[in-house]
């Protein structure tokens, strides 16, 4: 399949890990030479393929700006000219002249960003450079991206993991599998079938192991396997309308630690995310142990019609520092799990919102 990209349009690129999008933009950005093929590029290319490539830990903030500049292809003058602006984006002003092998990752991660948006070419090409950071600061990053796009109009190039991003940032989209492009239209339902080709559909009371699932995050904890089950033997124990609904988290982690934020969340076929339950929203942390932890977690009542929804799970810090916050484990497709119809016929969806959620975490072991 051949694909073109028109000068000043986004295009958002999707597949599993391995199914070739790095080597599609190292190929792009004239990095690896392709086996077969051609790229036809018009217009200065900038890539931003790793955060903080070039960045040397002895070396302050201020000097990498400068050091990472260059790699990135900026000119002095350009640096010099940009160079309040990618510090105030940053927030690193009273670190700027510290060494960054004392910068943590969130510090890091936001002036490798920082500098990497101010660069101007025709054409940037980003690899998944908004894995990880707080919240906060990946709203920052996403808007700033779209600014670029939209009032710059530069030809933007975009991998992710993250769906949210694509659908924000991207009209249209490609979908690479095992190195070939399968899909290229419509974000929405390119999305969609990356989403249905990922997800495994789930069974109450068996747990579904996650290890070949799209894990984003620093991995330091993450999530290994889940299971869900309702409390009604007459449904076959799966979940309802308007029922309640636990799930089981097995979570594994390098060192023991507290987390403010493990959430479970329930989309439909477009993607909309329609439950979210997040243990941050509920004020609620929770201690987990070096090794294998499970969390159960229980939604007190399901509000959703009959059908089948995707699950993501997500796994962070406390996020009351949002200078220091990262993902430990993201994963925006975990599996698939079918709602049938409970006593009642009414629908109780609301397709445009979220929906209520009352919920709490009932067991940790």
């Amino acid at each position: 399949m051949s694909v073109e990209v028109e000068r000043g349009k986004v295009l958002g690129v999707i597949g599993r890990n391995g199914a070739g999008k790095s080597t599609l933009l190292k190929i792009l950005s004239r990095v690896t030479r392709p086996t077969a093929g051609r790229a036809m590029i018009h217009g200065r290319v900038g890539s931003l393929l790793e955060v903080g490539t070039g960045f040397h830990p002895e070396l302050t903030g201020r000097e990498n700006i400068y050091l990472n500049g260059a790699v990135l292809g900026m000119t002095r003058a350009e640096i010099n000219q940009k160079f309040d602006e990618i510090v105030a984006f940053a927030e690193i002003e009273q670190f700027l002249d510290t060494p960054v092998k004392r910068y943590s990752s969130g510090m890091y991660m936001r002036l490798a960003f920082s500098i990497a948006a101010h660069l101007e070419p025709e054409i940037p090409i980003v690899d998944e450079v908004l894995a990880v950071g707080d919240v906060a600061f990946r709203q920052k990053c996403l808007g700033k991206m779209q600014d670029v796009s939209s009032r710059a109009g530069r030809t933007v190039l975009f991998v992710s993991h993250d769906m949210d991003a694509i659908r924000r940032l991207c009209p249209r989209c490609l979908l690479l599998e095992h190195g070939h492009a399968v899909a290229d239209g419509d974000t929405a339902s390119v999305v969609a079938r990356y989403l249905a080709f990922q997800a495994i559909k789930g069974y109450p009371n068996e747990w579904q192991d996650l290890s070949r699932a799209a894990h984003m995050g620093t991995g330091e904890a993450r999530f290994s396997a889940y299971r869900f089950a309702s409390q009604c033997a007459a449904v076959g124990f799966q979940p309802y309308s308007k029922g309640p609904l636990e799930f089981d988290l097995a979570i594994e982690t390098d060192a023991a630690r507290t987390v403010g934020s493990i959430a479970v969340d329930l989309s439909d076929a477009s993607g909309l995310r329609l439950v979210n339950a997040n243990t941050v929203l509920i004020n609620r942390a929770v201690a987990l142990r070096k090794g294998r932890n499970v969390v159960r977690l229980r939604i007190a009542n399901l509000y959703l019609n009959p059908g089948t929804y995707r699950l993501g799970l997500w796994l962070a810090d406390p996020v009351t520092n949002h200078a220091t916050d990262t993902a430990y484990d993201h994963i925006e497709s975990a599996g698939e799990i079918e709602v049938v119809r409970g006593e009642s016929e009414e629908n109780t969806l609301n397709p445009n919102s979220v929906v209520t959620c009352d919920f709490d975490v009932v067991a940790v072991s």
